[in-house]
């Protein structure tokens, strides 16, 4: 990633590490566009528990290291793998709730860093209640997505993978971007084949022009605020270009009942 890129209130952090991730948190709070994306996707995933019948069961949040979910839903449980600004700490391949205790897990650039996707699944399915949602925003395929993450993202994007999984190390940034289009579109029959109790239930791009000005939670930001509600009407006027342009898209699994 280009140096100059980098947004300078992130310079003097090693890449990866815990005050790395502190100050792109702070990110989120200074640039109102980044703010709005991820108001945006917080309510979807919201959305989708609230679909879940009933209202017994936890909500759970993974990798909230950026996450101010708590203030949309103050009974979240935000959980990461180290300590910090979480309730919980844990891995995500060992979920540490009852079996059918929990109504939505939520995942927001979470899903690429769990080095077992299938691991988490196996697990997901054992803990969420009948009816009970995953809900995830993550990284897109489409010719733009592909081409932003792979070039202008410090984590790898590697859709040639065969296997779900990756090599663990010690970097916060071990991660494939492309793991959810392998594993929810790629291969779409092996996922229904291997975790037959989880529905895939929608799929659905996200704005994408707002994000990019921007500029995310790594990037300079050269958008005037003024301009904001331009910025929303194009982000809706230009909806037809998803396929190509898009750069996150929501995820939707639930819990066969």
């Amino acid at each position: 990633m280009n140096p100059f890129l980098v947004d300078p209130r992130l310079k003097g952090y090693d890449l990866g590490s815990a005050a790395w991730f502190d100050a792109q948190a702070r990110m989120i709070q200074l640039k109102p566009l980044i703010r709005e994306c991820y108001d945006l996707w917080y309510q979807g995933l919201l959305a989708d528990a609230d679909s879940v019948p009933g209202t017994a069961g936890a909500m759970v949040e993974l990798g909230s290291g950026l996450s101010y979910i708590k203030e949309l839903r103050p009974g979240v449980v935000t959980s990461d793998v180290t300590p910090g600004r979480v309730d919980l700490v844990f891995d995500g391949r060992r979920l540490p709730f009852r079996d059918g205790s929990v109504r939505a897990l939520f995942l927001t650039h979470v899903f690429h860093h769990i080095p077992d996707v299938a691991a988490f699944l196996r697990e997901a399915e054992r803990v969420l209640a009948p009816g009970g949602v995953i809900s995830m925003v993550d990284v897109t395929h489409t010719p733009f997505g592909k081409f932003f993450f792979s070039v202008f993202h410090p984590e790898p994007y590697d859709d040639r993978a065969r296997e779900w999984s990756f090599p663990e190390g010690h970097s916060m940034l071990d991660s494939n971007q492309a793991l959810t289009w392998m594993v929810f579109v790629r291969d779409r029959e092996r996922f229904a084949r291997e975790f037959p109790g989880l529905a895939l239930e929608t799929v659905s791009f996200l704005p994408w022009f707002g994000y990019l000005l921007s500029g995310g939670v790594n990037l300079r930001s050269f958008f005037p605020r003024a301009l904001m509600g331009l910025v929303r009407w194009l982000d809706r006027a230009l909806r037809p270009l998803d396929r190509i342009f898009a750069i996150h898209w929501r995820i939707l699994l639930r819990k066969r009942q």
